[in-house]
């Protein structure tokens, strides 16, 4: 029979845990961390008390801290308790960041952890300006790490200037930990101040290796700083060195994704022409795994900055292009512009794809729009217009394209570029008003380095290279008035010189006299028919006494002569042979060898031989048949020698 089996003792029975009992419990999970059972535990407290504050706090902290973001969201929905700040922060976490902005409106803005939570949205939504204004109303509040995060913010929204007036306002060095000290040298890196950076990257590097000692994750911490120097080192013109060191920090894969992402990229851009399709393979694992088309994964999306994520994008197209895949180059273009809307470079990789696909024409004039539409971006776009136009051969476009730039367009490299152009083109007006108003613009611009000498000389000579004699005097005279060039004053009287005789004479008076014409008559030679050149005669002058008796008391040094190896003066032996440089065959001393005519001549038919070279080959023995013998044979008239081998055969 089998054992009955023990009646279970029925649950209804036994009486619950007392709340006293479970919050002690709850406490001593939060102290090991063990969040699951924080959650298990509070969700006993409120089937005995459904309201209870503490436990929906310490449910909704665990669920965050066990990374539960949508159930911790769900709890708080449920609660008629303000969990605003949870709520962000909740958001926040979920990149959600607009919406986490708004939950914050409810709270005290007073409060120090509700602005530090502020400010860190700020940051993500790249609102820089704002965040560092939130970290200076920090200032006085006890914030850990609030110094490192101000440094980062100022360095993100382009104020590397005003970094060391931060830390001089917060007391501090730049070694006061590692992150700052990265930090600090990111703001060096912005000022173009790398090898400043380079040492307080090494200095951040010892410092954070003497902190994190034991801790298991110190590479992974510090793999920023190893990558930042190998950016530096890029920068400084050190490429074998920077690709070792981003191949290290790939193929180790100890550092964070972030890390390994900005190293690719730097490592694509040293390679980048010579490995098209290693350069993509390595983008790839970076993408998003369920994306159609090529997009950042959700981590990279989150932790990498709008300027790095820019990069890769942008590099991404480039190596398309390289590789000739247009249409996949296309489609990231065109989705560009959504992703960095405030970023000229999504209008200059279209203008690339333009160009590529040999479409000049409309790569100028969306370059063109684009600088009409947005004038404080238009310096790069024009310049690259400038370019797709030049290669094109549209010299008005180029002309136009540069004489839009304001920053640029009167200095003299660029003007003289734009006349050029112009002349090219024909168009001879156009390029004579390019420098007039370069001349107006430099006649009214404070600046100590004034070009106006050389601006006025130049346009001169051009109008008078092209016909323009009346314009090209004005500018020498006032050259002269203004400035007493010399150059100006040779070209003034000689331009009018053929039509205003006096007023060329008049400044003529001005030229410095030329030595060694006082005693010449100018009457005379223009009288005469002027020198006839005869050729190979020269005049030599006559050389002065003094220079004579010089050359007399010059003597010429004596040289040892140089003799050949082993030759001996005092007995040289007989004398070379003069005709040893002839070859032999040219001496006179030469004989040709004679040819041996005692050889019979062979006569008859192709292939015959005489008969008497015949018999006696017939009569020799060979070494395989016959065995040697001391007997004379009555046809031979030589003894025949056998061969070793047939010797060894007759002693056998």
């Amino acid at each position: 029979m089998a054992p009955k089996s023990k009646p279970k003792p029925s649950t209804a029975s036994q009486p619950p845990p007392a709340i006293e009992d479970l919050f002690t419990n709850l406490k001593e999970h939060i102290k090991r961390s063990e969040f699951q059972q924080v959650v298990k535990v509070a969700d006993q407290v409120l089937a005995i008390a459904s309201g209870d504050e503490d436990a929906i706090r310490c449910k909704v902290v665990a669920l965050i801290k066990d990374d539960k973001l949508d159930e911790a969201l769900s709890a708080i929905r449920k609660v008629p308790i303000d969990f605003s700040y949870a709520k962000a922060y909740c958001l926040y976490r979920q990149n959600k960041l607009d919406e986490a902005l708004e939950s914050l409106k409810t709270q005290d803005d007073k409060i120090p952890a509700t602005k530090l939570l502020e400010s860190q949205i700020l940051y993500r939504l790249g609102r820089m300006d704002a965040f560092v204004e939130e970290c200076q109303k920090l200032q006085k509040s006890e914030i850990v790490s609030l110094e490192t995060n101000l440094v980062a913010a100022l360095v993100s929204s382009g104020r590397s200037s005003e970094v060391q007036g931060a830390l001089d306002a917060f007391r501090v060095k730049p070694t006061r930990s590692f992150q700052l000290a990265f930090n600090t040298a990111c703001a060096l890196i912005e000022s173009n101040k790398y090898s400043d950076a380079e040492q307080l990257l090494l200095t951040a590097r010892r410092i954070g290796q003497e902190t994190l000692t034991g801790d298991n994750y110190a590479e992974v911490k510090l793999a920023p700083i190893a990558t930042q120097l190998a950016y530096v080192q890029q920068i400084l013109g050190q490429s074998s060195e920077a690709m070792r060191a981003y191949t290290d920090i790939i193929n180790r894969n100890l550092a964070d994704d972030s890390s390994i992402a900005v190293a690719v990229n730097n490592l694509i851009s040293l390679k980048a022409p010579k490995e098209v399709s290693d350069g993509l393979k390595k983008l790839d694992k970076l993408r998003d795994k369920d994306a159609q088309n090529f997009r950042l994964s959700n981590f990279l999306e989150l932790r990498l900055s709008p300027k790095h994520k820019e990069a890769i994008y942008s590099n991404r197209v480039l190596l398309l292009l390289h590789a000739n895949k247009l249409d996949q180059a296309r489609e990231l273009v065109t989705a560009l512009p959504d992703l960095f809307p405030d970023s000229v470079m999504p209008v200059l990789l279209q203008a690339a794809l333009l160009t590529r696909e040999n479409k000049a024409a409309k790569a100028e004039e969306l370059s063109g729009q684009y600088a009409d539409k947005f004038p404080a971006k238009s310096k790069v776009v024009l310049l690259a217009r400038a370019q797709v136009a030049a290669a094109a051969g549209h010299h008005n476009v180029v002309a136009d394209s540069l004489s839009k730039i304001p920053d640029i367009q009167y200095m003299p490299a660029t003007i003289a570029t734009i006349v050029a152009l112009k002349e090219r083109a024909g168009d001879i007006n156009g390029a004579a008003a390019v420098l007039d108003s370069a001349v107006k613009w430099w006649l009214n611009a404070m600046t100590e380095d004034s070009k106006l000498n050389l601006i006025m000389q130049e346009a001169a000579s051009f109008k008078l290279r092209h016909g323009k004699s009346e314009d090209a005097a004005r500018l020498f005279e006032e050259l002269v008035k203004s400035h007493g060039s010399f150059e100006a004053l040779v070209g003034l009287v000689t331009t009018i010189a053929d039509v205003d005789v006096d007023k060329a004479e008049l400044y003529e008076k001005q030229l410095k006299p030329l030595s060694g014409l006082k005693g010449i008559d100018v009457k005379s030679l223009e009288k005469t028919s002027g020198a006839k050149h005869v050729e190979g005669s020269f005049l030599v002058p006559e050389a002065s006494d003094e220079v004579k008796k010089k050359e007399k008391t010059k003597k010429k040094r004596k040289r040892k002569p140089k003799y050949p190896k082993g030759f001996v003066p005092a007995n040289p032996g007989p004398p070379p042979d003069p005709k040893r440089w002839l070859p032999k065959r040219e001496r006179s001393s030469y004989r040709p060898k004679r040819k041996d005519k005692r050889t019979a001549q062979v006569r008859g038919a192709q292939g015959s031989v005489s008969r008497e070279k015949h018999d006696s080959s017939a009569a020799a023995p060979t070494a395989s048949t016959s065995a040697p013998s001391n007997s004379k044979s009555s046809n031979s008239k030589e003894q025949a020698k056998p061969s070793k081998s047939s010797r060894k055969k007759s002693r056998n």
